[in-house]
């Protein structure tokens, strides 16, 4: 698509300002898709983050494993117009995160993770790592 807007604008305008136009929009898509993919998910001793999403740790219930199958069903067909999502189209497993707060409507979070069987041990341990800091399950999705 860059080259085909190139290739427009070098017919139609001057060619250094077509080369400078391409490059900054190539700049643009370039920030746009490394953002776009930048997803973090911490467990910590106190909170839960998913994205600029967080929650602390005492309100998470149980924390289901799901496989590719069961996740693409749960956030489709099966899925609450009142949970949470934190999904990636690349990424094909994660959890479900059961909000244990009577408070809060949410009564789930579907977070994709390539290691959920890891972000379910973290949620599922007392400590956020071994030494009680925090334990980064996925700092960049790729």
């Amino acid at each position: 698509m860059l080259a085909s807007f190139w290739l427009a604008m070098i017919v139609s305008i001057p060619e250094s300002l077509a080369w400078g136009i391409t490059g900054v929009l190539l700049l643009m898509q370039i920030v746009l898709l490394t953002s776009y993919g930048s997803v973090k998910i911490t467990v910590t001793d106190g909170w839960l983050h998913a994205g600029r999403a967080r929650i602390e740790r005492h309100h998470v219930g149980d924390v289901d494993i799901l496989g590719a199958q069961l996740m693409r069903d749960v956030s489709g067909r099966d899925a609450d117009a009142r949970a949470f999502l934190v999904l990636r189209p690349y990424v094909a497993t994660g959890v479900r995160i059961c909000i244990a707060d009577p408070g809060d409507p949410t009564p789930y979070w579907l977070v994709c993770s390539r290691r959920p069987e890891a972000l379910a041990a973290a949620l599922a341990s007392r400590t956020g790592g071994p030494s009680g800091g925090p334990q980064t399950e996925e700092p960049v999705a790729g």
